[in-house]
């Protein structure tokens, strides 16, 4: 029988109508069906992805948009479409939706890669499946040399089967794999906190140069707590006025403690959670990870806005140190005069001078 899918993952990319890659799916099954027998149900994730790859180019590209042919070739298909004029008929509305598909900027091998993993899906076969997102996860993922990586001796143990595996561990560190998931949670969890953080050190600083506000530079903002009129969040006494840092520490212990708790351990909206994503209503409210496929993108995205976050703080701190400013009055200083202003002008630690305080 013929499968006519909505093809997801890469081809949910396009803005073309869902019938439009639910054709162009059927493609490379009728290719499958008209010149060679695949296996579906391979094992071999790998083995899948290149036979339907292959029957794609044999079925359509080889066949039904060639711009020429040998005589041989025509007399056999000839003789193949009159035995079966239904199969025919099935190749060439195929193949002209795959062309309409193509001119998306999609290729051959992205086509047939969606028709494995909706097939995987469908019929719950996980080496299937694994073409879902296959950008991103798999041996076939990118690699950290980019177009250099070729060749590369990669580590058994960085098989593309997390978010932001790029293959890279030149020091063995993750090696054991206690140590690797002990790693892994850390990364996450600091990269989230990072990209808090820069929101955080971003937010005040903007709203003194450009919104008027009198909040202090990030790396002065909680030294406030211990002015007079202690720390007013958003500039408003009445929401938060905190003045004492053993109050705000305390609170933050308990409400951490309680957050820390659920993901760890669970509790009455989830039992068994995953570590790193423990989902549920109070961490996923709108649940825009319930779909597998879109999930497995959002880890991706997560861990790579989370890498840059983290080396956007390592640059705060170092802009702190030299000029004694912040990220976004650094950034005016350097568009205004980018050729004496810049991180090879600004070596020595020496422009931060911490202002006096009595003792």
């Amino acid at each position: 029988s013929l499968f006519f899918f909505n093809i997801e993952g890469p081809l949910m990319r396009t803005n073309q109508p869902k019938y439009l890659a639910a054709g162009a799916a059927t493609l490379a099954v009728v290719g499958l069906l008209g010149y060679s027998a695949t296996n579906f149900a391979s094992p071999s994730l790998g083995a899948g992805v290149t036979a339907v790859q292959s029957l794609a180019r044999a079925g359509v590209r080889g066949v039904a948009m060639r711009p020429k042919m040998g005589t041989s070739e025509k007399a056999l298909l000839e003789k193949a479409f009159q035995a079966n004029p239904a199969k025919h008929s099935l190749i060439k509305k195929a193949g002209a939706l795959t062309e309409s598909l193509k001119r998306t900027g999609l290729s051959t091998q992205q086509i047939a890669a969606g028709v494995v993993c909706q097939h995987g899906k469908e019929t719950g076969n996980e080496a299937l499946m694994g073409a879902c997102n296959i950008e991103w996860y798999g041996p076939n993922r990118p690699k950290w040399l980019g177009p250099f990586s070729s060749g590369m001796d990669i580590p058994s143990y960085l098989n593309g089967e997390y978010p932001g595996d790029y293959g890279w561990d030149t020091m063995g560190l993750s090696a054991d794999p206690a140590t690797f998931a002990a790693m892994r949670n850390a990364e996450l969890i600091h990269a989230r906190w990072a990209m808090l953080g820069t929101v955080g050190c971003l937010y005040p600083e903007y709203m003194r140069l450009y919104g008027g506000a009198d909040y202090p530079v990030w790396f002065k903002a909680g030294a406030q707590i211990f002015a007079d009129e202690g720390i007013n969040y958003a500039g408003n006494p009445n929401l938060i006025h905190a003045k004492s840092a053993i109050a705000v520490l305390a609170t933050q212990v308990v409400l951490m403690s309680f957050s820390e708790a659920y993901r760890i351990r669970g509790g009455p909206l989830g039992e068994g959670l995953d570590l790193n994503y423990p989902g549920g209503p109070l961490v996923d409210p709108l649940g825009l990870a319930d779909d597998p496929e879109d999930f497995a993108i959002l880890k991706v995205k997560e861990i790579k806005n989370g890498r840059l976050a983290m080396m956007a703080m390592l640059g705060f701190y170092v802009q702190a140190i030299v000029t004694g400013k912040g990220p976004l009055e650094n950034w005016a200083e350097h568009i205004k005069d980018p050729y004496n202003v810049n991180g090879l002008t600004n070596f020595a630690a020496t422009k931060f001078v911490p202002p006096e305080t009595a003792l």
